[in-house]
């Protein structure tokens, strides 16, 4: 059972409500599996009809004419001995069968969408898991290994196993602990930590250009995981890039909170946000700053926007970037709407009690989220064929992760839980009611098309609140490649559109596609807002915030 990203992607609510209480409820259906069983007794002739149909099916494969085959692109099945090989091919065929099956008798259920959301999660987590790619016994790529290591995967892949399940989050490991080192393979972007404060470093970057924009760039990075997402190896970094362009760029790198910090909410990570903000405005004295920020860092940076706007400050912003940052969470995927006031309120007396919720816990419930890419692949990789993963930069940063204190981990529960941040008013920020239509600077807005996380259409949406001039750009990519999207991918294209007015499909429809990265698009928008080219300092930070030590700071290693 596949479905499209959109369709299993999980409203804020819902992903920090699951890492609360860990991951059973992807196999547990809860009270809509009791109404999709009793959905189904109400109509006893679909189910024959179903039943029936597998039965001739099967019936077909036995027989082997059934013309039944893996979707094209079901990379479980690409070894050709799941097609050469007769029994294997029958095996596949009548896994493939009761899959369908069990896909048609869920269409058949005239259900709520949230039940159908929560069941269509439930059943495509078991489908996947029940996969004969992922059985030792069957699998060809295990006995494959088998003979090409002289037996050796039947004690790596067990070890591999052991060593996963020992500690959270217990999935199969996607990367070596040690496949990268942090300033030395990754981060390695030359600059400074020129302000250090209780939440976060502030890292101002070396110059690369003879002469830069005069209006520097603030990035507010995710509060999930570090901030080196936008700092990847050379060449795929965002920020590398964006120095080499001639922007003058800063990035906030927040600390890694533990019990201590457990009261740190919405409003003080605002509070930092505009520090950070205040602290480059100094250190610069263009009079103007603009913002970057990326998904979970982009909901507090909107907010602080907001409050700054009411505040009659809003002047001072230059202009407002959004990445995979979805605010409107109305609909956004499975099962959103099932998590009520009194799950809610459970899952933040869980996180309350140990004074944070813990970074692992997300990486499973991400991870649960594409099981078939992050979890069975591993699967295969590491336990079947015995093999360590493959290094890879973003799935080492991925595995990097950090803790959200309890009280954030509250006040995004309470904001998202029944929009509220997507209506104005409903949130207050620093004492302040906000409302996103009261930022009325240029923004640029950025989603990917096969993001899990964050649907397209729901980052679409929140650009729609936005009260300036917005200019959406729709990558060809998942949550994090819609940031790691270096120029040089004959791959990648973009949609693009300064017109956001339209509702998703028809914008979808009328945006022209571009090939290649949106990064010298943005840079470009960026250039044109950032006033005249000016000689750079040669002196990281000022007389007033001289450098405490080279990037990327001490905080981004703190675990």
């Amino acid at each position: 059972m596949t479905s499209a990203p959109e369709d299993t992607a999980v409203p804020l609510d819902q992903i920090l409500t699951r890492a609360a209480f860990g991951s059973a409820g992807r196999w547990l259906p809860g009270s809509s599996g009791a109404r999709f069983l009793d959905a189904l007794a109400q109509h006893p002739d679909r189910v024959k009809a179903r039943i029936g149909g597998l039965v001739d099916e099967l019936g077909r494969i036995a027989k082997g004419t059934s013309e039944i085959a893996p979707r094209r692109g079901d990379r479980r099945f690409t070894d050709p001995a799941w097609s050469e090989n007769p029994l294997l091919k029958r095996v596949v065929q009548a896994y493939l069968a009761a899959n369908d099956t069990a896909e048609g008798l869920l269409r058949d259920a005239p259900l709520e969408w949230q039940d159908a959301e929560r069941m269509k999660f439930v059943m495509s987590n078991i489908a996947e898991a029940l996969s004969p790619s992922n059985n030792p016994l069957i699998s060809p790529v295990a006995w494959k290994a088998l003979f090409e290591s002289g037996g050796a995967n039947t004690i790596a892949g067990p070890l591999n196993l052991v060593r996963d399940i020992a500690s959270s989050p217990r999935i199969p490991s996607m990367v070596e602990p040690d496949a990268f080192r942090v300033g030395a393979d990754l981060a390695v972007t030359p600059g400074a930590v020129v302000y250090r404060a209780p939440m976060f470093e502030l890292i101002q970057y070396l110059p690369q250009t003879e002469t830069v924009h005069a209006v520097p760039l603030l990035i507010v990075p995710p509060t999930i995981n570090k901030y080196y997402v936008l700092d990847l190896a050379p060449g795929r970094s965002l920020i590398e890039y964006l120095v080499k362009q001639g922007h003058q760029v800063f990035v906030v790198s927040w600390l890694n909170p533990d019990e201590r910090h457990s009261e740190w909410g919405i409003d003080a990570y605002a509070a930092a946000a505009i520090d950070a903000f205040s602290v480059v405005d100094r250190i610069i004295g263009a009079g103007s700053v603009h913002v970057l920020a990326a998904c979970s860092g982009g909901l507090i940076t909107s907010l602080a926007a907001a409050h700054r706007a009411a505040k009659g400050s809003i002047g001072a912003l230059a202009g407002l970037t959004l990445l995979v940052t979805m605010i409107d969470q109305r609909r956004a995927g499975v099962a959103g709407s099932l998590v009520d006031e009194g799950v809610a309120r459970a899952a933040i007396a869980r996180s309350a009690s140990k004074g944070y919720l813990d970074g692992r816990h997300l990486a499973e419930v991400f991870a649960w989220l594409r099981p078939s890419d992050l979890v069975w692949n591993y699967w295969v990789n590491n336990y079947l064929q015995g093999k360590t993963p493959p290094k890879f930069d973003i799935l080492f940063w991925n595995a990097d992760t950090t803790r959200m204190p309890a009280a954030l981990h509250r006040d995004f529960i309470e904001a998202a839980l029944h929009n509220k941040l997507a209506t104005p008013g409903a949130v207050t920020v620093l004492g302040t009611p906000v409302d996103l239509g009261d930022i009325t600077v240029d923004s640029y807005v950025v989603a990917g098309s096969a993001d899990h996380i964050c649907p397209w259409t729901n980052c679409y949406r929140s650009s729609q609140l936005l009260g300036g001039k917005v200019r959406f750009v729709l990558s060809t990519n998942g949550h994090i490649a819609a940031l790691v999207n270096p120029p040089g991918n004959r791959k990648s294209s973009y949609q693009v559109s300064d017109d956001n007015s339209l509702d998703a499909a028809e914008w979808r429809g009328a945006a022209i596609t571009a090939q290649g990265s949106w990064w010298p698009d943005y840079a470009t928008w960026l250039a044109d807002r950032s006033g005249p080219r000016i000689s750079p300092s040669p002196l990281l930070g000022n007389t007033e915030f001289a450098p405490l030590g080279v990037a990327p700071g001490t905080y981004v290693m703190a675990r």
